[in-house]
């Protein structure tokens, strides 16, 4: 079974492109999901960020208003690292525990890691292949408004708190450019595929039985 980390920046499309790999065949974990998770009332993560940041970022059912959470940690630096100190070493404990257990199934020949700070977060040791999914800047922009209703200032300090995304694009095994639609998109991908899944083929119809 090989691992497929799927990478990028923000609206860059990872998510879009680990979608299109499922579809091939691939299972897939996602990283803000699990940490969703992790952030459950009374669990670990849940008690250690009221700890750190009070009682103020939680909702009256005691969930955690991730968005009043976000605008805090992306207007401070410190606030932010203690956040990621929190959530990223559960997030990829989990991880390296479901890979795991998928290896040992032996039911899938590819898992994705859709990650989205999975090179900060020191999470490329997981992976087999790194793929960095990138975008044109004004796209990147494009989607992160529409999708979010962020203002330019607000887009620009989201994306100066990830890793350049030419330095993500360096380090990658492949790089997919999302920037020009999804037909070209998911040509690159099963691209990708191919040459990371090995393809196994049919018996023959005369193979002895």
């Amino acid at each position: 079974m090989i691992v497929i980390g799927v990478t990028g920046g923000l609206g860059t499309g990872k998510s879009t492109v680990a979608r299109m790999f499922q579809r091939l065949g691939a299972a897939v974990l996602d990283a803000d999901a699990i940490a969703h998770e992790a952030m459950a009332p009374r669990r670990l993560a849940w008690r250690q960020v009221v700890r750190a940041f009070g009682a103020a970022v939680l909702n009256p059912d005691q969930t955690v208003n991730r968005a009043r959470l976000a605008q805090r940690v992306f207007r401070d630096e410190q606030a932010r690292r203690r956040l990621e100190r929190i959530i990223h070493p559960q997030v990829l404990r989990e991880l390296r525990r479901r890979v795991g257990r998928l290896r040992r199934a032996r039911r899938v020949r590819a898992v994705v890691l859709d990650v989205p700070l999975l090179i900060e977060a020191g999470g490329a040791g997981l992976v087999d292949a790194l793929v960095v999914v990138t975008a044109l800047p004004e796209v990147q922009r494009r989607r992160l408004a529409r999708r979010h209703g962020w203002s330019a200032e607000e887009t620009k300090r989201r994306i100066r708190a990830q890793w350049d995304l030419a330095a993500k694009a360096a380090l990658a095994d492949d790089v997919v450019d999302n920037s020009d639609g999804v037909d070209a998109t998911r040509t690159q991908v099963k691209r990708i595929w191919r040459r990371l899944v090995p393809h196994r083929s049919r018996p023959s119809s005369t193979s002895p039985r």
